[in-house]
């Protein structure tokens, strides 16, 4: 089996290279082709480890291709880990990824670019699966900042755009800000246990004999800063949505399967560390609720059909950062996945709505698309259905365990959560009724409105039957089924829920208290889909292009004016130091002194030059001269 593990990456990087070195020479057909094989190969080898994947003791599988650095006090190999967690991932990664290439071959055929644009989702894929495959953080890092550099080439992929440039310099540097303090993170780990390889640091975190440890504390609230970065979370979020200038299968690629994932994945991998800083675990949790109710709030105003999905995965992410915080990792994971299914889903459904209608992305230009878009239609009414959390939908079981977990551990914060559980519905069924109800209001003739191709609506069907059946993975205990994902994570968390129990940090619930949670949930999501129904089903009414009226209105569209206060906060005041620096330092001290010398060295070189005028008197005299005066020197010595 370890023969296999290496290969799964090295597939689709074997496709960025077929595709980035013949991007001027291989025709689109063949691009596409040796794009979705290479993906497709990457998917069928996960699968092959799978079936073949036997851990002793829970023990994980390591492969270690060479000793990378070396030295007396550590050494970090260039390894690989297989475990329960990262088959888990490679699945999602690969699976979703495989389905997203497909659809690109339809969404992206006219595009000059295809052959380039296959060529970044083989690179993106490689350095997810190095993400997620690597056997120690240093090795997680450089997936990390693959998936960075990815996210910066397909944001801006459409660079003739000046907009989508800055979206992508945007979100290049926010995941920076992010990632100095995973590398922080790394070295205090590296630091007080002499190692960053993720069995050695778990064999030592389960010894931990006291909570909230300083050191840890702050290695741990390091990790979270590049998690936030990553899996765009308050207050480094504001990139994602700005992700959306790239194509529709790249924000499909980046908010489903991969990118935003990284920052959940990173967590539980740590899971004995965060169990042993519950101080930590606390913040999490608040930045996931204020992440959630933020994006929620937000998506209820925005006009965009891909703008609208894209504040809705922040929100997502902040319900998964809630079960982080809540220490269940098994609830997070599990949305992690079935939120993969319905949100590719309907970002795979944007794009087929975009593409039926030659580009158009404002929800207010739309309307009445059912009977033109039919299969895109009851796939993207699936995904709702399964975002909002109604049963039996795959959301409806993994929002549903998250609540239950919040519930135990923490009533104020699983209140909010509810609220914006119906806040969510809400806003999606909004984004659906706009969309697909109602007349026609584009100005695009009804003759040239057109379904997509099988390339598109294939993937579209496959994604919505797995939203559909994805939630049977974790039916809740008070059905009395087995809990397949958290019995095959168990040895993954174990070491995390051996602290927790010896720590007494622990939560329960009642199957009665489980039953009310679950019926509120439903009950709430159903409110919002009501309320949606009410306003722009039977009223018929349709958000207008006018400025927006009303105080939270004006706050919502205006995403809270969070960019704008980044700008006067941070982007200024940093360009005018630099404009400071650029004046005292640049041109007063650099400049001058390096200027300086150039200049006192020309003006030498100008007096000197006028000695060497090329006549042989004038250097007689010059020699006489210089003899007279050395005798002159040596008779007044007396040498």
């Amino acid at each position: 089996m370890e023969k296999w593990i290496a290969l799964i990456p090295a597939m689709p990087f074997i496709g960025f290279l077929i595709n980035g070195l013949g991007v001027k020479k291989i025709s689109k057909p063949v691009a596409g082709a040796v794009g979705v094989a290479c993906s497709l190969a990457a998917f069928l080898l996960a699968l092959l480890v799978l079936f073949q994947f036997k851990s002793e003791d829970g023990k994980p599988v390591s492969t270690e291709l060479w000793n990378w650095i070396s030295n007396p006090r550590f050494n970090i190999g260039f390894s690989f880990q297989l475990d329960q967690l990262t088959l888990v991932m490679l699945m999602v990664v690969t699976g979703v990824g495989f389905l997203i290439h497909i659809f690109s071959l339809g969404y992206m055929h006219e595009d000059e670019g295809f052959g380039k644009f296959f060529a970044f989702l083989n690179l993106f894929l490689f350095s997810m699966l190095i993400l997620v495959l690597g056997g120690n953080l240093l090795m997680t890092f450089i997936g990390w900042e693959g998936v960075g550099l990815c996210s910066f080439l397909l944001i801006g992929f459409w660079n003739k755009n000046k907009a989508y440039n800055e979206a992508a310099k945007k979100a290049f540097v926010m995941n920076r800000i992010g990632d100095l303090g995973f590398l922080i993170g790394i070295f205090l780990l590296l630091y007080r246990f002499g190692s960053v390889e993720y069995s050695v640091l778990v064999e030592n975190l389960s010894l931990v004999a006291a909570v909230n440890d300083p050191y840890l504390v702050w290695a741990g609230f390091c990790l979270f800063v590049g998690a936030m970065g990553k899996s765009a979370q308050l207050p480094l979020f504001t990139w994602l949505p700005d992700a959306m200038a790239g194509p529709t299968p790249v924000s499909a690629l980046i908010h489903a399967a991969t990118m935003v994932t990284s920052g959940i994945y990173l967590v539980i991998r740590m899971n004995a560390l965060y169990s042993a800083i519950p101080f930590v675990q606390e913040i999490i949790l608040w930045v996931g609720l204020a992440t959630a109710l933020l994006g929620a709030l937000i998506g209820t105003s925005q006009n965009d059909i891909k703008k609208v999905l894209a504040y809705s995965t922040v929100s997502q992410l902040g319900f998964m950062f809630v079960a982080l915080g809540v220490g269940a990792y098994t609830a997070a994971l599990f949305h992690v996945i079935t939120h993969a299914f319905f949100k590719a889903l309907l970002f795979l459904g944007a794009g087929s709505v975009i593409h039926g209608l030659h580009e158009e992305q404002d929800i207010r230009n739309m309307g009445g698309l059912k009977k033109y878009l039919p299969i895109t239609y009851g796939t993207f009414f699936v995904a709702n259905l399964a975002i909002a959390g109604i049963p039996p939908f795959s959301g409806f079981f993994s929002k549903d365990e998250i609540l239950a977990h919040t519930y135990a551990a923490n009533k104020a914060a699983y209140i909010f959560l509810a609220i914006i559980a119906g806040i969510t519905a809400f806003y999606m069924f909004r984004l659906f009724f706009l969309v697909f109800y109602g007349e026609y209001r584009g100005k695009l003739s009804s003759g040239k409105i057109h379904e997509s191709p099988g390339s598109m609506f294939i993937p579209l069907i496959i994604l919505a039957v797995l939203s559909t059946i994805g939630g049977l993975i974790g039916i809740p205990p008070v059905f009395h089924a087995p809990h397949l994902l958290a019995d095959f994570l168990s040895p993954v968390l174990e070491p995390g829920s051996r602290l927790v129990t010896n720590f007494n940090l622990g939560h329960s619930l009642s199957h009665t208290d489980e039953w009310m949670v679950m019926g509120i949930s439903v009950i709430i999501s159903l409110l919002g889909i009501a309320v949606a129904w009410l306003m722009y089903i039977s009223k018929k009414t349709v958000p207008s292009f006018e400025a927006p009226s009303g105080i939270l209105h004006r706050l919502t569209e205006g995403k809270f004016f969070l960019d704008e206060i980044y700008d006067w906060v941070v982007v200024k005041p940093v360009n005018l130091i630099a404009g400071l620096f650029s004046v005292l330092v640049d041109l007063l001290m650099v400049n001058l002194i390096v200027e300086g010398i150039g200049m006192m060295s020309r003006g030498l070189s100008m007096g000197l030059r006028t000695s060497q005028g090329g006549r042989v008197s004038g250097y007689l005299f010059i020699m006489f001269f210089s003899i007279l005066i050395f005798a002159v020197y040596f008779l007044v010595s007396g040498i």
